[in-house]
Parts: C-alpha cells; sequence; structure tokens
C-alpha cells in the first residue's frame, strides 16, 4: 500500500498509483504555470498559497474520477488545475474576511501584505481559472459557474445567518454543501467528463463529491478545535477568534438549550464573548475540547463520510473505486 499525495491516500494498485502521482506532478506544474504573470509581485502573491503546499484533495479527486474514462484524456489536468486555482482564489478571499493570520503554516496574503493584496490575488486566480475553462469547452465553463453560484451563495448564506425558525443545524449544512460540497462535487464532474466517462458514471461521482465534501469540511471544523497549528495549516481557534459558529458550538448551543446544564450554559456565554483575547480563547478551546459536542460533530463527519462510501455502489469494483472509498477513511481519520 502506497501513499499518494500530500492529502496521504493510500493506494493498493501500482497502475493506479503511477497515474494518480503522474497526474497530480502535472497538476503541479499547471498550477506553477497558471500563476506566473510579466509583473514579478503578481507572481509571488499569486504563487503564495501554490508554494506553502496544501492537501490537493481536489485535483486527486479529479485523478481518482478520470480512471473512469480515459485518465490521460487531455482535459483532465487542465480541469483539476481549474478547480485547485478556484479554491486558493477562495482562501486568499476568506482570510480577509476572517482576518487570519495563517494559512498552510505560513502568513496569510493579509498579513503578509495587506486586504487589499488578498483579494485583487484571488481575484487575479479566479481570472486564470476561467482562461483555462474557456479551452475546454462551454459545457465545462457551465459546470464551474454553477458551482461558483453555489459557493457564493453557500457563503452569503453564512454571512446572513439562518432566519427566525430555521434549525441552525440544518441551516449550517447548506451553508457547507454550498462553500465546500459544491466545488469537491465538480472535482469529481469535471474528472469524469473530460475523461469521457459514462453520463451515470458523472453523476454517481458528483453526488460522491458533494457528500465526501461536506464530510471534509466537518473535519476541518473539528480540526479547528482539537489541532494544533501542525495538524491544520492555521491557528487553533481561528473560528472562535473570529466568531465563526461551526458544527461543533451549533451542538453545544443545542445541548444547552434541550437540557439546561449549567455547565454548557457558562461554556455558551465564553463563547458568545470577546474570543480575541488569547487567555479566552484558550479557555473555550478546552471547554470545547473535553465536551461531548465534539464528539457529535465528529460522528457527523464519519456519518456523510459512509454517505459518501455508499454513493460509489453503482460504479464497477475497481481500484480507483477502492481507493474512493479509502478517501473517506482518510477525512475521517482527520477528524480524529
Amino acid at each position: 500500500m502506497t501513499v499518494v499525495g500530500p492529502f496521504g491516500l493510500s493506494v493498493r494498485d501500482h497502475a493506479l498509483e503511477t497515474d494518480v502521482q503522474a497526474g497530480l506532478a502535472a497538476v503541479e506544474e499547471g498550477l506553477i504555470e497558471a500563476t506566473k504573470n510579466g509583473v514579478p509581485f503578481i507572481t509571488e502573491a499569486a504563487q503564495h498559497l501554490v508554494r506553502a503546499g496544501g492537501k490537493r484533495f481536489r485535483p486527486l479527486l479529479v485523478m481518482l474520477a478520470a480512471q473512469f474514462g480515459d485518465p490521460h484524456a487531455p482535459g483532465v489536468v487542465p480541469s483539476a488545475v481549474v478547480v485547485e486555482l478556484t479554491h486558493l482564489a477562495t482562501l486568499y478571499h476568506d482570510d480577509v474576511m476572517d482576518e487570519a493570520d495563517v494559512r498552510r503554516g505560513v502568513a496569510s496574503a493579509n498579513a503578509r501584505w495587506d486586504n487589499s493584496v488578498a483579494v485583487l490575488t484571488g481575484d487575479f486566480l479566479f481570472a486564470r481559472a476561467s482562461h483555462i475553462l474557456a479551452d475546454l469547452g462551454p459545457e465545462a465553463v457551465r459546470i464551474q459557474a454553477e458551482a461558483f453560484e453555489r459557493l457564493v451563495t453557500g457563503q452569503i448564506l453564512e454571512t446572513a445567518g439562518p432566519q427566525e425558525g430555521d434549525d441552525p443545524i440544518a441551516h449550517y449544512l447548506d451553508v457547507i454543501a454550498g462553500k465546500t460540497g459544491s466545488l469537491i462535487a465538480v472535482a469529481g464532474r469535471l474528472g469524469a467528463t473530460m475523461s469521457g466517462a459514462d453520463e451515470n458514471v458523472v453523476d454517481t461521482l458528483t453526488q460522491y463529491g458533494e457528500r465526501i465534501g461536506t464530510a471534509f469540511q466537518l473535519a476541518d471544523d473539528v480540526l479547528d478545535i482539537a489541532s494544533d497549528s501542525h495538524e491544520s495549516g492555521k491557528t487553533p481557534g481561528t473560528d472562535l477568534r473570529e466568531g465563526v459558529v461551526t458544527l461543533p458550538i451549533l451542538r453545544l448551543r443545542a445541548r444547552a438549550a434541550r437540557d439546561g446544564s449549567p455547565e454548557d450554559l457558562a461554556l455558551c456565554a465564553l463563547l458568545d464573548g470577546d474570543l480575541t483575547d488569547d487567555a479566552r480563547r484558550a479557555e473555550a478551546l478546552a471547554g470545547l475540547r473535553t465536551h461531548p459536542a465534539l464528539e457529535e460533530a465528529r460522528r457527523d463527519t464519519i456519518r456523510y463520510a459512509d454517505e459518501a462510501r455508499n454513493a460509489l455502489a453503482p460504479l464497477p469494483d475497481c481500484a480507483a473505486k477502492e481507493a474512493l472509498s479509502y478517501l473517506c477513511d482518510s477525512v475521517v481519520h482527520r477528524a480524529g
């Protein structure tokens, strides 16, 4: 069994391993090429997060989905570059909105330069992704446009918050289906489409991507509380500091509203206070790390990963299907 890519997927099949590693290497070259500009400063800013590394989860999914058709078809690697460029662009914008200081173990673009540079660099990456998409045909452009609309809608819904009468947990799951699930679903869809896979296979891999994308974000929610910066690539408690409400907090609030225990109510009150203070944030993290709500969020992660695995059932048995199933295990492992 061989570990492939920064995400750490275990692959049993040598031919699949060779294909995936070659594909991911080509994606890295494509990312570097796509982020070059005649102005050195733009190149530096655009390549800041590319060179910082990352899990390359979305390109990995493109490569695996392409195994159900021709994995060497000319549109496969460019579509993986498009998906990763789009993801990177959203990170530049997210860090501005969250006022994050660290991303992927390095200073965020807004911390290294300023908010304007970070926003404009994200826009530059969107433009480069669109340029590559134009060569992949109108169907690819439409797929990406629909996903981007969902992504932005998810961000707006998060900013607006749940409306009166909405279940906050259901609202949150809708948000991450848009913000995260949509683009990961596109990774599966484009990989299969560009490889010439059957339409039923394309639909199956799209559904798989949506579900594993949700599990992936829920694992990140758990990591933001449970991990150190070495594991997660960002400062623990970043979401807490910026007032971003994630699933463990929503699970805690639901328990507090249902049971009314003094300990839960006290922890909720702490979370509702000023968590820009390091000491208060550390206290909140300590409370959440030992609270049953964090374990509930882990179980939610497992549930969505299991749904992703079950979605693979219609696919023919092969090494790529096995690898996609292992990918579900990898996502769950990240959440502990």
